[in-house]
């Protein structure tokens, strides 16, 4: 599709105003009737609106536009979020080891979250799942090294579309006394941090419920499903 296109406002979608067709889902842009996803999507949508009633985990005061759009066609609707502060009230017990997380988390970070000035680390983290090529990684390290800011980049394995993802000695030379790279973390720990002061986020929704809980600014950098949506959402409510 034309760039020119993609920048089109779309009309008519309850509770959202000045969106961009660019920043709809990306599963959703597709002009093939017979898209899988597409199809599928739209069915478990129609099936939530024939259920007895919906848990949204978000809150009022984020998305009450199309929180109020959804309740004029389905007033069954009940807002739990954000689960991560919900999270901190269970009380201690076998379960509390528990984590949701997709990968094995690293804890050696907090102790050099630790040592670092309140409100001055870059937190830089990508997601579960979003990938990205060789040349794009090495665009975000050198950025980073150039910002001359502290920072705690998490960097999974399987980053680099169809390879490991490898820096160069220069890099880890360049930042070797600022920088602390980790395959994964415990999110909700370092994002709570005091001395974290900024969130490079790919606009998971997890991460963005946890980042606003945790009252971290964010920087937007969405990949692709619904994360520019999102990202959308967020620069229009700090407008």
């Amino acid at each position: 599709m034309e760039d020119g296109k993609l920048d089109m406002i779309v009309d008519g979608i309850p509770g959202m105003r000045n969106i961009r067709l660019k920043d709809l889902p990306s599963f959703i842009r597709t002009t093939d009737p017979n898209d899988i996803l597409l199809n599928y999507l739209g069915d478990e949508a129609q099936n939530c609106l024939k259920s007895s009633a919906m848990i949204i985990n978000t809150f009022t005061e984020l998305e009450r536009k199309v929180l109020e759009a959804i309740e004029g066609r389905f007033p069954n609707i009940y807002v739990t979020g954000p689960l991560s502060l919900m999270e901190k009230t269970i009380p201690e017990n076998k379960l509390s080891s528990f984590r949701p997380s997709l990968w094995k988390e690293e804890f050696q970070c907090l102790e050099w979250l630790d040592k670092q000035e309140p409100s001055s680390v870059i937190y830089v983290n990508y997601g579960c799942v979003t990938l990205m090529s060789d040349h794009h990684l090495k665009e975000f390290a050198w950025g980073l090294a150039n910002s001359k800011h502290p920072f705690l980049w998490i960097v999974r394995p399987d980053i680099v579309m169809g390879d490991s993802a490898v820096l160069p000695d220069e890099f880890l030379e360049e930042i070797k006394d600022r920088g602390l790279l980790a395959s994964w973390c415990p999110q909700i720990q370092v994002l709570s941090h005091p001395s974290i002061g900024v969130f490079l986020t790919h606009c998971g929704w997890n991460s963005t419920i946890e980042s606003i809980s945790s009252g971290v600014p964010l920087i937007c950098w969405p990949f692709f499903a619904e994360q520019q949506t999102i990202g959308d959402m967020l620069v229009q409510s700090g407008e």
